[in-house]
């Protein structure tokens, strides 16, 4: 299968490419950044992209299944519209775009809680891009809802390392659902859900991922 990654350089973007890379269902990787990738493979391109305006017209748009683990915080996106771009908008172009030149299999690393009419900003631009994926009528959609990601990211989040600390000493006693999800176990779950596709939407929770 060819596979488009969106989101290859991220702390569970990275495990993604690695482990498809590492699979022998998986013919070719197409994993379009900002800028070039550090990683060389025969199969693996990775086309430069800007994704405020998408070359629609590229033929590399066309494969079997789509990896979306694009994603930011408030914090590093500056400002909740820039975050509601980033996290709603450029996943949602990537997957009309695929689906345009006719792939039928897109996974997308979600997060807990997603729902369009939380009370938290947060989840409400999660649950609407999930809303919006299922309007798109993918034939198999997936849809990988982690908790705390756990592993260690190219950049440092304070609030993040504070909660996976409280979190690491809790497990024993919390609910599966509650516990640190480790970014490998999520690569592994979307990479599944991208290379042996189940039809209809599935949601995969965080206790799942535990």
């Amino acid at each position: 299968m060819r596979v488009l990654l969106a989101g290859a350089t991220g702390l569970v973007g990275s495990q993604v490419l690695m482990r498809l890379l590492a699979d022998a269902r998986c013919t070719a990787v197409v994993a379009p950044a900002r800028r070039p990738l550090p990683l060389r493979h025969p199969r693996l391109f990775g086309p430069l992209l800007d994704f405020e305006a998408l070359p629609l017209e590229a033929p590399w748009w066309q494969v079997d299944a789509a990896i979306c683990a694009l994603g930011s915080t408030l914090k590093q996106a500056g400002s909740r519209q820039a975050f509601a771009r980033i996290d709603h908008g450029y996943p949602l172009a990537i997957a009309r775009a695929v689906k345009a030149h006719g792939c039928a299999v897109f996974a997308l690393n979600s997060a807990m809680g997603a729902n369009p009419r939380s009370l938290f900003f947060y989840n409400r631009v999660k649950g609407g891009l999930e809303q919006d994926l299922r309007a798109l009528e993918f034939a198999s959609l997936a849809l990988v809802r982690p908790g705390l990601i756990g592993g260690e990211r190219n950049e440092p989040r304070p609030g993040e390392q504070a909660a996976a600390r409280v979190l690491g000493a809790l497990a024993p006693v919390l609910p599966r659902a509650w516990r640190i999800n480790p970014a490998g176990r999520i690569a592994a779950a979307l990479v599944e859900a991208a290379l042996a596709p189940r039809p209809g939407v599935q949601v995969i929770g965080s206790a799942q991922l535990a």
